[in-house]
């Protein structure tokens, strides 16, 4: 009864992509289960190199069923693009499942936020503007339109005209805004819905059954720890759960079910948006490392704010998801580096704090206490065997593991699926 999730344990891009990729050789059922199309993985495979925003990672291989969960937010706008670009490449996706319990995004969630952040100005949250926010806010309001509500066109066009008459009021009353017409997005999301019936179902009994049966399960994180509304640098954060309690919610699994939850770090730290970040290089160093590791973001294409790795951050998120292993990745990006630099505390007020503040007034104040490492520099790209990596590259993973506590289990040393050290396996 393998259930294995992969979790982002940073603020996201992690390299969760290449992960999951990689595990889903061995997976039945790969299951995303949280966020929308604001969350991008890229993926490079004996395929090409993909950025996939909403079909799980599972898509590319034929004997895997892929699975949208109902914790997923979904623009079906997007999935079609997204259905459609792979096809085109030659990737089959006729085994794409799609939770009746998950959310749409609808036109007026997108223009809503995009107005919310404009109001902001200075003080916008910096999200990706796709509505996400607004979607998960109505599924709060229990004024959201699901994915099932797509198979009865009558009900549809019901929750739909109750929920276009608010935003239509928002839209003009409050930010001066033209009004959407019902008739152009019910037409659409009826298209949608001929297009996508054949595909939704409750894919929560399709993997209780799956489950009863020994298959193993992956569940696809979308973002990352840091992010999460309660545990992340609030008001910072992504509306959904990307952690491992996310995850059995978000999928409709059983928590008992779950056997090896796996944490993605990168072997630095990255950020994108608005946000506290203590670790953050605005230096030569911080710039090396985004132009050495193109960092930049999958679906915004926006400069990710890099930093080096945060073992107070790090600790928190081992804490609050319960890690079996971890998997480090981009290593190589560190290759060329003479000297690294990881952050065991944090200096506030004059005192050393070794947790995580809630707080993003005291967090932006914490000044990291740093302990050095010297660089390897040599190349990482090639070795296949943790003994066979350079001795201080061991070294610097090893002291990670002793400051997160918990152990390595993977370790990505390039883009490409066999550029990977498995120390041990998760399934």
């Amino acid at each position: 009864m393998p259930v294995v999730a992969v979790i982002g344990a940073q603020w996201g891009d992690e390299g969760k992509g290449k992960i999951v990729d990689m595990l889903s050789e061995k997976a039945k059922y790969v299951v995303r289960f949280s966020g929308g199309d604001n969350a991008g993985h890229t993926v490079v495979n004996p395929h090409g190199e993909f950025k996939l925003r909403l079909t799980p990672s599972g898509i590319f291989y034929k004997e895997t069923t892929s699975v949208i969960g109902n914790g997923v937010v979904v623009n079906p706008a997007v999935l079609n693009k997204e259905i459609d670009d792979l096809n085109a490449r030659g990737i089959d996706t006729s085994r794409l499942l799609i939770s009746d319990r998950a959310h749409l995004i609808m036109p007026y969630h997108i223009v809503i936020e995009g107005l919310e952040e404009e109001a902001l100005g200075g003080k916008a949250i910096g999200t990706t503007r796709k509505g996400i926010g607004p979607a998960y806010a109505d599924k709060v309001a229990r004024t959201g339109i699901r994915a099932g509500d797509l198979l009865d066109k009558e009900v549809l066009r019901e929750r739909l005209a109750t929920a276009l008459e608010n935003k239509n009021k928002i839209l003009t009353k409050i930010y001066g805004a033209d009004a959407l017409s019902f008739d152009d997005i019910y037409t659409q999301y009826c298209q949608y819905a001929d297009r996508w019936a054949p595909c939704i179902c409750d894919t929560s009994a399709v993997l209780a059954e799956a489950i009863a049966r020994n298959e193993p399960v992956l569940l696809e994180g979308a973002q990352g720890t840091l992010l999460d509304p309660d545990y992340g640098t609030y008001p910072y954060t992504t509306s959904s759960s990307p952690m491992a309690a996310g995850a059995c919610l978000g999928a409709g699994i059983a928590p008992n079910k779950l056997t090896h939850t796996l944490g993605v770090f990168k072997a630095y730290q990255t950020r994108v948006g608005a946000g506290p970040m203590p670790t953050e290089l605005n230096d030569e160093t911080g710039n090396a490392i985004r132009e050495l590791a193109q960092e930049y973001g999958t679906v915004s294409g926006r400069p990710r704010r890099c930093g080096w790795f945060d073992a107070v951050a790090a600790r928190l998120t081992a804490r609050v998801n319960g890690f079996n292993s971890l998997a480090i990745t981009r290593l190589d990006v560190l290759d060329k580096l003479p000297r690294l630099r990881i952050c065991t505390g944090y200096k506030v007020d004059g005192q050393v704090i070794d947790n995580f503040p809630a707080s993003t007034t005291t967090l932006v104040k914490c000044q990291p206490v740093y302990e050095d490492l010297p660089g390897w520099q040599k190349t990482t790209g090639k070795t296949r065997v943790f003994n066979d990596l350079p001795v201080k590259a061991q070294k610097y993973i090893k002291r990670l593991e002793e400051l997160v506590g918990c152990p390595v289990s993977h370790i990505s040393i390039g883009q490409r699926r066999e550029e990977t050290i498995v120390r041990k396996s998760v399934f």
